[in-house]
Order: structure tokens, then sequence, then C-alpha cells
């Protein structure tokens, strides 16, 4: 006669991995935990590098945000006098801080590319310093922002597929363990 706890290994071990699977919830279905993913894309952004400085420019619709560090370490660069040039318009600056600096644009830049060059001055002599910022209309449009985008269709499917692969070793793994012999016990 079998024991009922012959059943208990397998059992526990579906239940173990039942849990350690992750679970994803659909759109309605979640508790607020997680943010949601934004619709909208990154800033533009462009970076300028010299062998002593990077500067980096991050576009928020008119205004830009200017970060200048120095390339050894990243630290960034106090008391520097910093003139940009954005297409072909020299911008007034704002100092913000050790190394940051905004300007507002009068519009914001057109689609394409445009030249971005900065002078720096910070101890010794001055250093040029040119990037391009790279603006393109965003082309996937609000498919981004879909729960059921292609990476989360194909991770469920993984999952699925593992969890399918996990259920046939444990019916397996159950399967040898009730028929194999067990000591004292006669075939």
């Amino acid at each position: 006669m079998r024991h009922p706890r012959h059943f208990s290994r397998p059992a526990a071990a579906l239940l173990a991995a039942s849990l350690a699977l992750p679970v994803a919830a659909g759109p309605g279905h979640d508790h607020g935990d997680a943010p949601q993913p934004s619709s909208a894309s990154a800033s533009p952004r462009f970076e300028a590098v010299s062998d002593a400085f990077e500067l980096v420019g991050i576009l928020d619709g008119k205004r830009l945000t200017l970060y200048l560090d120095r390339a050894d370490d990243n630290s960034p660069v106090a008391n520097a006098k910093l003139e940009v040039e954005f297409g072909s318009v020299k911008l007034q600056l704002t100092e913000k801080g050790d190394g940051v600096f905004e300007a507002e644009l009068n519009e914001p830049p057109a689609s394409g590319v445009t030249p971005v060059t900065a002078v720096v001055a910070a101890g010794g002599e001055p250093d040029l310093l040119a990037g391009e910022l790279d603006i393109h209309e965003d082309e996937s449009g609000h498919e981004a922002s879909s729960f059921w985008s292609i990476r989360s269709i194909v991770s469920a499917a993984g999952l699925g597929a593992g969890a399918v692969a996990l259920l046939a070793a444990l019916g397996w793994a159950a399967r040898r363990a009730l028929a194999a012999p067990r000591a004292g016990e006669a075939r």
C-alpha cells in the first residue's frame, strides 16, 4: 500500500517552483507598486569632449541644461567660464552650481542635427569642445506605452514554456518515485 507521503515531495517541489516564478499582471490588475511605463521618450542630449573636459547637454523643450566635468575623473568643473554656440546662436548661460549651466532657447530646435561648440576657460588655456544634437521625431507612436508589447509577449511565452518544462520534469520525477520499489515492499 502506498502512503500519501510519497506525493508530498513532488507536491512541495511543484508549490515551491510555482511560487518562484514571476507573475505579470494585465492592464487594470496591478496594485500601483511599479511605476507605469512612460510614453515619452528620453530627452535629446549631446556630448562634446576634449582631452580635459566633457560637456553634456540635455534638452527639455526650450531649456538646455549643460553639465561640465573633467574628462579624467568626471568631477564637476568649479569656477569655469563657458561660452556655447548652439547652431548659429550664441547662448546666454546661467550658472546653477559647480559645472552646471542652463540656457533658455527662443524656440525648441527643429528635427535634424544641430552643431554645438563650446569654449571652456578653467584655470589654464581655453579649450574648444564640439558636438552635435541629433533630434528625430518619435516614429513608434503609442506602441511603446502599450502593455502588450512584443517584449512582454515574448517574456510571457518564455515563462509559460519554462513552467511547462518544469511541470514535465516534476511529473517525470514523481512517476519515477512512485514506480521505484520501496525497501521491504514486494512488487
